[in-house]
């Protein structure tokens, strides 16, 4: 195969290729990495892999995760992204429905249950075994841009059993240079995701290291010390977590005599996955300097809007290209500041969701309802603000992450959960989270200050953390668990109502 480059120059093209791939106790050379991937792609096709058959990939975040993926990639298939901490029967049942001809997994990972399986340390060591392939410059992917099911990711599947996502190679790229353009990614960054690379996010901060030949840093995202370590040794640059791990990283860096010793090099610190609170924000500003730079997007849509250094104002601009506008429930446009559903009209839109039989449903391109809320203010910056769920009581329509948004504003950050009430339509459950011990009074006299009646809590549960999905999200479906078991116990409102 001979190397094809993105369309403008890049670092390998005119010979000052020096990004490296860092992970703990290693660095290698992007190039070298590369060159690997390639070794990769020759095993495959010796397994039987051939441009466009279905491999599915589960395995943890590491610089082998990257080398294997770039080399299925390379050799043409199609890939099967599964998260590494998927249950042995949801990956048999991801294997069964795309019909891989292999499967890649970790070390301790136990194979899907049938078909043909490959440990990554057996198929990188087979690759090591022969010759390195020669490469005249980047990886070529244009076989897997090709395919109308070059990428199939997964839906949360916060509503039922998660879908199967389709992508082309092509669209995702293309979606992921317009990003890297807006926000100013550059040859010489050192990217730190602190996010699973398994999904939308943290695959599109590995690609746009490829495509932007720059430096990536594999970092342990759970173990968020170890990773500011990491930080400071590769003088990450640009930073890359959902909020939730952005109070983590606040937490520790603030009980230390110099906050910003690991941190001293980054000069974005970008985020997204769930919506941010602007007292975190304000923290940001305060530590270092510099805001958070939040973002819109999803698996379906691919990304749709960022802040920037210019432009840090709530979710940003539209990245070129993209159409957002808000519409309320007849689907007719508003003006600027006006609150109603994300509509988005996507040149990156995915190609469709896996039907019941593996096979390619298509979608309708044009104009497609997410189902959040939002406004674009007067300057055309997107402010997302939450899923549209719709919550009767007392007579009135409510939606809870309205509800957040607000109270978030006053210094609170929560999540509201409505569970059925016979009396009211539903009851209110307000997750509260706070390290300091603050107890539930205090809080509900903060919210009740900002709140209508009918928005009121009948409870309010403070926890230390709320619970997070695998994408760094609020877990909803844990938090509507535990408000359900504290209902159903018949739990007193820790103040009553």
């Amino acid at each position: 195969m001979t190397a094809t480059h993105t369309g403008t120059d890049t670092a390998a093209d005119t010979g000052t290729d020096t990004a490296t791939v860092f992970a703990p106790g290693s660095a290698q050379p992007l190039a070298e990495l590369e060159r690997s991937a390639a070794g990769v792609a020759r095993v495959l096709a010796g397994l039987g892999v051939r441009p466009g058959s279905r491999v599915l990939f589960k395995a943890d975040n590491s610089a082998d995760w990257v080398t294997v993926l770039l080399g299925l990639a390379h050799a043409g298939a199609s890939i099967v992204l599964v998260d590494h901490q998927d249950t042995a029967e949801e990956t048999t049942r991801i294997h069964r429905l795309t019909r891989a001809v292999l499967s890649i997994v970790d070390d301790d990972a136990p194979p899907p249950g049938e078909g043909e399986t490959v440990r990554v340390r057996h198929l990188l060591a087979a690759a090591a075994s022969r010759p390195s392939p020669v490469l005249s410059g980047p990886l070529d992917l244009d076989v897997w841009r090709g395919l109308p099911d070059g990428l199939i990711m997964w839906s949360s599947g916060s509503t039922g059993v998660p879908k199967g996502v389709v992508k082309t190679g092509a669209r995702f790229l293309r979606n992921l240079e317009r990003n890297a353009a807006q926000i100013g990614h550059r040859a010489d960054d050192v990217l730190l995701p602190l996010l699973p690379f398994s999904h939308q996010y943290g695959l599109s901060m590995v690609f746009i290291a490829w495509l932007t030949r720059c430096s990536l840093v594999v970092a342990p995202y759970r173990r968020i010390d170890r990773a500011l370590r990491l930080a400071g040794e590769t003088g990450a640059t640009v930073l890359d977590a959902t909020p939730a791990t952005y109070r983590s990283i606040w937490n520790i860096v603030t009980r230390r005599p110099d906050p910003m010793a690991d941190l001293g090099r980054v000069r974005l610190f970008c985020s997204g996955a769930a919506p941010l609170d602007p007292t975190l924000v304000d923290r940001y500003v305060e530590l270092c300097g510099k805001p958070l730079l939040d973002s819109y997007g999803s698996t379906e849509l691919g990304n749709v809007s960022f802040a920037t250094e210019d432009n840090p104002v709530a979710t940003g601009r539209p990245v070129e290209g993209m159409g957002v506008r808000i519409v309320d429930d007849a689907g007719t446009a508003l003006r600027p500041d006006e609150i109603g559903e994300i509509e988005v009209d996507s040149p990156d839109l995915m190609e469709g969701y896996l039907d019941q039989q593996g096979e390619l449903a298509p979608v309708a391109r044009g104009w497609r309802r997410t189902g959040d809320f939002g406004r674009l203010d007067e300057n055309g910056n997107l402010v997302v603000i939450g899923r549209k769920l719709a919550v009767h009581r007392m007579g009135y329509t409510l939606y809870p992450e309205q509800i957040e948004a607000r109270i978030a504003r006053a210094g609170c950050s929560a999540k509201v959960i409505a569970i059925p009430d016979d009396r009211r339509g539903s009851s209110l459950v307000f997750f509260v989270e706070d390290e300091t011990g603050a107890d539930a009074a205090h809080w509900r006299e903060r919210i009740c200050a900002v709140l209508p009646a009918y928005e009121q809590p009948n409870r309010v549960v403070v926890l230390d953390r709320l619970p997070l999905n695998r994408n760094g999200k609020p877990d909803r479906r844990e938090l509507e668990m535990l408000a359900a078991e504290r209902a159903y116990a018949g739990a007193p409102a820790e103040v009553p109502a």
